[in-house]
This record gives C-alpha cells, structure tokens and sequence, in this order.
C-alpha cells in the first residue's frame, strides 16, 4: 500500500513539475524577461529538489541555475540530472575531493596541467592525449583521475566565473593512446555531473587517425557541448588561442610566457 501512495506522490510531483514548466515556457514570448524566468524556474526546481534530497539545501543558486541551463530550463529534466548528481557525488567523491594517493598511475603519466585563465578568468587545463595510457588503475582510477582535475579547475575560478578552458593536445597520438571508454567515461562526468562548466575545447594537432575514433565519440556529445569544441589548424593555433587567451597566460609550448605545471602542482 505504502509502495502504491509513493507511486502515486511521484507521478504527482512529476505532473506538477510538467504542469511548472509549461506555464513558464510561454512566458519566453516576451511577457518576461529570460533572467526573470530564470529565477522563478530556480525557486521551482528548489523547492522540488529539497523535498527529495534535503542534502541540496547547503548548494547555491547557481548551482542549481547550471543545471537547468544544461536542460534548456525544463525544471523536470534539470531536477531529475540535479538529483542524479547528488547521488553521484555522494558515493564517488565521499570525502568531499579526491586524493592524490587514490591516482598513483593516472598522476604518473603527467598528462594534465592547470595554469593561466582567458581573457574573461576562465581557467584552463592543458591536456597532452598522447601521454594517456590505459593503465592497472582501470576505468575507475581514471574517472577518479578527471574529476580531481575538474574539481581543481573549479576551484581556481574567479568570483563570477562559472566555466572552465581546454586545450587538448593531440600531437603524437596514436592507436596506443586510444581508449574509448575513457573518452566516453571522462564524457559522461563533463556532461551529466558539471554542466555549464564547460567554456570551450580547442582540440589541436589533431592526426588524421584520430577521426576514426572522433567518429565514435561524436555521436555521444550533446547539442550544447558540441557547439564548444573548436578543431584548430595548426597553421592557424597561435592566432586562434590569442584571440582568447592572451600571451601572458598561454603555455610556452603555444607561443606565450606561463611554463606548464602539473595538476597535482598546481
């Protein structure tokens, strides 16, 4: 019986969120303004969140604004990713932040470096692929390994920044560099557990090669992460980057003046 009312609470609860949804999606017409619609979307999504997992009371506003922008403000799709999320950091992050010591194979092929921001203080990893090696550490370890890099890359925005830069390096990547599952994987974090966090992706040194496993990949990056990946021609990387980023915060490596540090460094 208990099992019957419970159905019965969260076909309710979801028709009450549809129901949200639809009066504020005609208000898009110009009746509101797209912040005002926002923030009465945020108030829905809130008040529904906080009565299935009380733990989302202690997240701000803005966390809650990223989600529903992931989803395009549907206050039921963004609320059921939203809780997905908490479940997620609840068991893979316990602690709160991941050790270095939980990482001893993916921290040893020196991969991933953090330093600089682009012109508007969005911070930016480099990322060589061609040091990427699956490893005895398996999935797990690497999974482990990017989100310590994404935490890391949250914690040096700015105040008012919300987003993050990559460059992905793919000069000397080969067939002994691929690992779908780590690609998929690493995916799958960036899109359901940080949303809106992602700035843009200058994929560069790009082999031919490489688009044969860009082929399998595409098809499970979503319309919004799509529209921030950029492949750069190299005789066109130095301009390109120093149109976002400028010369004092680039790498070396690229034509500017920072020195690549070591996520664990950084």
């Amino acid at each position: 019986m208990m099992m019957m009312n419970s159905n019965k609470s969260e076909s309710r609860e979801s028709t009450e969120l549809e129901e949200a949804g639809g009066r504020y999606h005609d208000e898009g017409n110009g009746l509101k303004s797209n912040n005002e619609i926002e923030l009465t979307r945020i108030r829905l999504m809130r008040s529904f969140v906080e009565t299935q997992d009380p733990s989302s009371k202690v997240l701000d506003d803005l966390v809650i604004r990223r989600f529903l922008r992931a989803r395009d403000l549907n206050v039921e799709k963004a609320s059921a990713l939203f809780l997905k999320y908490l479940k997620w950091r609840q068991t893979f992050v316990p602690n709160g932040s991941i050790s270095t010591s939980e990482l001893p194979h993916e921290i040893a092929q020196n991969k991933m470096f953090i330093q600089g921001f682009d012109k508007t203080g969005k911070p930016i990893a480099v990322v060589l692929g061609a040091r990427h090696f699956q490893t005895k550490g398996g999935i797990e370890e690497f999974k482990r390994f990017v989100v310590y890099g994404l935490d890391k890359l949250c914690s040096r925005m700015p105040p008012g920044q919300e987003k993050f830069v990559f460059i992905a390096d793919l000069e000397g990547w080969g067939y002994s560099n691929s690992d779908i599952r780590a690609y998929l994987g690493s995916l799958s974090i960036l899109q359901d557990f940080y949303p809106e966090r992602l700035g843009k992706v200058f994929i560069i040194h790009a082999p031919y090669i490489f688009m044969t496993v860009w082929k399998i990949v595409y098809p499970f990056i979503d319309k919004n992460t799509k529209k921030k990946i950029l492949f750069v021609e190299n005789k066109n990387l130095k301009s390109t980057l120093l149109k976002e980023i400028d010369e004092s915060q680039l790498p070396e490596i690229y034509g500017g003046r920072l020195p690549l540090v070591p996520t664990q460094d950084s």
